[in-house]
């Protein structure tokens, strides 16, 4: 279970950085490009998409390039990130973008066929409610699918973080984001209703000249929530001095500084109503 994660500093983060996002999004880039695939080979040929979460746009804009009949809408809890996407869309009348939350989809039940988000849901205290969510405006026999990111991402960060609160004899302030295990999704998933459920994960690797480098990295895509918050005061200021050492002696290797990050890929079938019943 994760913690109690301030949604307002979400939404200002990266509703801030949405200029920024796609220049330095990259192991995003590559998620997309995933889910691009696995929707592909699994929705047929989807008529109305919704994509939760839909940042700047990136995986709208393939879904159109794949299906260009197709009619789209992106939501996303940023405004900052919606103004962006429409740019970019400005001359497309089939993608709409509204602000929204993906707990609390500002939808008509049984509306789409596909609902996909990418790299969204780890910024959820909990799954359930936006599952259900997903679940509630999916037709009967639409696809969910979508990726997150999982419970061994950025662990270099994690680890040193807490070895350095270790050394500092701070053990009981550590507050790194907790993300979700793929095992966590699956039961969410199921939780939500879903048929045919699956959740795989894969690992993406990045490097950075230095953890300072990694730590403008998170920022600048809004995702500096993943990473340690440092307690005001010089005591703060040792304890993240002390991490980037621990860093860079533990994890450090030829090629920099390394940054893991494990993607979840998810999937789920909204079941025709006579099926479940069946089923029940």
């Amino acid at each position: 279970m994760t913690e109690t994660i301030d949604r307002k500093r979400v939404k200002a983060a990266f509703h801030r950085q949405a200029e920024d996002y796609d220049s330095h999004a990259l192991v995003q880039k590559r998620v997309v490009g995933h889910v691009l695939k696995e929707v592909q080979r699994e929705a047929g040929e989807p008529q109305l998409v919704l994509d939760v979460g839909a940042g700047t746009g990136r995986l709208l804009a393939g879904l159109h390039r794949i299906y260009p009949k197709l009619r789209a809408v992106g939501a996303d809890l940023a405004f900052g990130m919606c103004l962006t996407a429409r740019a970019n869309f400005k001359d497309c009348g089939r993608v709409q973008l509204v602000t929204a939350d993906a707990e609390s989809l500002p939808f008509a039940d049984g509306v789409f066929d596909l609902v996909t988000s990418t790299s969204t849901y780890q910024w959820l205290t909990s799954l359930e409610l936006a599952f259900k969510e997903a679940w509630r405006v999916l037709a009967p026999g639409g696809l969910f699918c979508f990726a997150l990111f999982g419970q061994r991402t950025l662990f270099e960060l994690k680890d040193s973080y807490r070895l350095a609160l270790n050394n500092a004899s701070q053990q009981g302030e550590d507050r790194t984001h907790r993300f979700f295990a793929a095992t966590d999704v699956a039961a969410a998933l199921e939780c939500a209703g879903f048929s045919h459920c699956r959740a795989d994960a894969e690992l993406e690797l990045e490097y950075h000249a230095d953890v300072s480098a990694l730590l403008r990295s998170l920022k600048r895509i809004g995702a500096g929530n993943a990473a340690p918050v440092a307690p005001r005061g010089l005591a703060g200021r040792r304890v993240m001095l002390e991490m980037m050492d621990v860093y860079r002696s533990k994890y450090a290797n030829a090629d920099g500084i390394p940054a893991t990050y494990e993607v979840v890929y998810g999937a789920g079938r909204k079941q025709h109503k006579e099926v479940s019943a069946l089923i029940c």
